[in-house]
């Protein structure tokens, strides 16, 4: 598995034709305590870009966006009901969506690890 991030703080972990999707503890931390999430259902189509997501915190409501193209196989369900859960484990067990690669090509677009800490200490 090959996990990705983007310059909206998203981040994508790759398997074969399978990704999943959520945000970064940077955004997290940058939100604040998260008290509502929006998922999709599963079988909608996003391109790249498209909103995925959305997260609403006590400082302010965000969107998260589709890093690659892809359909929606499934969604968090448990964010939906505990959405706190984004605050305690962002880049595990608090995925946001499992989708389909529909283009593996829009990988190159993204950033590895380093190179997205790299982005961050800029901010």
């Amino acid at each position: 598995m090959t996990t990705y991030y983007s310059k909206d703080h998203e981040w994508i972990a790759v398997d074969g034709d399978s990704a999943t999707i959520g945000i970064t503890s940077y955004a997290q931390e940058q939100l604040g305590d998260v008290v509502y999430v929006e998922l999709p259902e599963a079988g909608k189509a996003l391109s790249q870009g498209d909103e995925a997501a959305v997260v609403e915190s006590v400082k302010a409501a965000s969107e998260v966006y589709a890093p690659i193209d892809g359909e929606v196989v499934e969604a968090n369900d448990a964010l939906v009901d505990e959405p706190a859960k984004v605050n305690e484990d962002p880049e595990g067990a608090a995925w946001f969506i499992k989708m389909t690669v529909g283009n593996s090509d829009q990988l190159s677009d993204l950033m590895d690890e380093a190179a997205y800490k790299a982005y961050v200490e800029t901010l």
